[in-house]
């Protein structure tokens, strides 16, 4: 099932003591498709987690990143007006967010490392937990 259809999924999504696996996580959204951004940051919250955005600018992003420092970043290549946020993944990089990347194009010009997975639209909701489970896993272990 792609993100924007309708979220309901009979996968497992929490864990063993019937908690979301996202409870607690602090999720950054970057974001520019209104429909997109809105279902994902629904099926988040749905999960536990807590979502900043959907931003659809860069500097939406980095205000949202001022306010509170996220585990995660969910952050699409291309947005508003052309703005494309290469820079804004190298400083989540270097701040030590994980980052994973969504685009609607088949390669995402990235330097290597610095994106823990590179998405391609649309994506399902599967494969973006998938993906989401060990990050947070890996943040909880700290």
């Amino acid at each position: 099932m792609a993100l924007g259809s309708q979220t309901g999924s009979s996968a497992d999504h929490s864990n063993a003591s019937g908690v979301p696996k996202l409870k607690g996580a602090h999720i950054l959204l970057v974001e520019d498709s209104w429909q997109l951004g809105n279902a994902m940051k629904r099926l988040l919250r749905l999960l536990g987690a807590d979502v900043a955005g959907p931003a659809a600018t860069i500097a939406d992003a980095e205000r949202l990143v001022t306010e509170h420092i996220p585990d995660v970043a969910i952050v699409d290549i291309n947005l508003r007006d052309g703005e494309r946020s290469n820079g804004f993944i190298d400083r989540l990089h270097e701040q030590c967010i994980p980052v994973v990347v969504v685009t609607g194009y088949a390669a995402a010009s990235l330097s290597p490392g610095k994106a823990e997975a590179v998405l391609q639209k649309p994506v399902s909701v599967e494969t973006i937990l998938a993906i989401l489970y060990p990050i947070i896993a890996r943040m909880e272990r700290r």
